[in-house]
């Protein structure tokens, strides 16, 4: 069995990168990435808010949004294993500033859209620039740090998404669709990416590529030996079900089922990315200090009772928001610590991308992909008022994989 200390002798790093291993950290990377990270927020995310007004104008229902949803996950995770792999394989650099390219162009098609089949090409499309910048953005991030500092560095940058796409996004949103058809607001953020683009490119390091003679099979084999990346791909499928199917659906539970105005819908949705970038920051920041599994065993059981007790709310805005807050506050910890520090501190650095995108592409095509898809139907056959017992029971697995887990950040290793 190998643990985060073991290093096989064929697992030579293929490339060399800068690294926090000097004991200092480059905060402006960290930043950098976390920007970036933000704008892919933005993308993924703002369509949630306005689900209930696109379903209106392109005639979608429950299963559909379900769709367009699980459509986008799907092209994030594919995206995320092969791009991962060539993130290790080609440099850093090349791989990121050209999925932010391809952001920036296509993040306005969104508004394009003139029925079922469109929106879903458009979101495919989206789907694969998203997805080949996460891995390779975490592993800047982490590379870029100090390892005392993983945990905060990770945080910061994970932070963005939640903050921007899931916190600032639905309240800006339902006040801009009083002066602004829902079409154009895709458009909007279409300079920030090619800006964001070219700072990329002269800020971060060229690799220097040493040895590209091993295959992306066998670097998918050797991040899926080691038993923490095995249960990472688990875990992960349980966290993305969670955020999906409580967000992509949670519009419509908000408004169909708990009755509320759509105006108070944007106020407490603003929970799950408050909630969220908070979690993202703090439990990662304090995981540096109590270690990486006594976190991750907290947010599930953190996350399993707020949903009980979101569920059992009623229209009271300010407690649902609270509930709610606390949901994607310990949610999206767990997907930050398990796609970040535990992959991180398992492999070889020259794998790093490799083993979060292949954690990432089996959480979003399974979690992030069928979820939502599986939700909708259950929401369309079944009643939406039962939409959040498959994240409660998607958490209660996850706490049960937790246990299994290998600590990569002993506590007395901590100073």
């Amino acid at each position: 069995m190998r643990t985060a200390a073991t290093r096989p002798a064929d697992m030579t790093p293929t490339t060399v990168h800068s690294s926090g291993k000097s004991g200092n950290t480059d905060w402006t990377i960290v930043i950098l990435m976390a920007l970036g990270f933000g704008l892919v927020g933005i993308d993924r995310f703002m369509i949630t808010t306005l689900f209930p007004v696109i379903a209106k104008d392109l005639h979608l229902d429950y299963a559909d949004i379900g769709l367009v949803t699980g459509a986008l996950a799907f092209a994030w995770g594919f995206a995320a294993l092969i791009m991962g792999n060539r993130a290790d394989r080609l440099g850093r650099r090349k791989v990121l500033t050209g999925a932010m390219v391809v952001f920036a162009l296509l993040i306005g098609a969104s508004g394009l859209a003139v029925g079922l089949a469109s929106l879903i090409l458009v979101r495919l499309t989206m789907g694969f620039a998203d997805g080949a910048y996460t891995p390779g953005s975490i592993a800047v991030t982490l590379e870029s740090s100090a390892p005392r500092h993983h945990g905060l560095a990770i945080g910061i940058q994970q932070m963005m998404l939640p903050l921007i796409g899931l916190g600032l996004a639905p309240l800006l949103i339902t006040q801009l669709l009083h002066v602004i058809d829902w079409r154009w607001m895709f458009v909007l953020f279409a300079l920030p990416g090619f800006l964001l683009a070219w700072i990329l490119w002269r800020r971060l390091p060229k690799t220097i590529v040493v040895d590209q003679h091993r295959s992306s099979i066998a670097d998918w084999r050797a991040v899926l030996s080691y038993r923490n990346v095995r249960i990472a791909v688990a875990l992960m499928l349980c966290w993305l079900t969670c955020l999906m199917t409580a967000s992509a659906l949670l519009p419509n539970y908000l408004t169909d089922h708990v009755k509320l105005s759509f105006e108070a819908m944007g106020g407490v949705l603003s929970a799950i990315g408050l909630g969220a970038a908070v979690g993202t920051l703090f439990l990662p920041w304090l995981s540096d200090r109590i270690g990486r599994k006594p976190v991750m065993l907290l947010a599930s059981v953190g996350g399993i009772g707020a949903l009980w007790m979101l569920q059992s709310t009623g229209a009271d805005p300010t407690w649902l928001f609270f509930w709610l807050f606390l949901v994607h506050f310990f949610n999206n910890a767990a997907i930050t610590l398990t796609v970040g520090p535990l992959c991180a501190e398992t492999v070889p650095p020259a794998l790093m991308a490799t083993a979060s995108g292949v954690v990432i592409a089996v959480g979003e095509l399974f979690g992030g992909g069928l979820a939502p898809i599986i939700a909708g139907h259950l929401a369309a056959n079944f009643g939406i008022d039962k939409l959040l017992l498959l994240p409660m029971a998607t958490l209660s697995l996850g706490f049960v994989l937790a246990l299994f887990l290998i600590e990569t950040r002993p506590v007395q290793r901590v100073k």
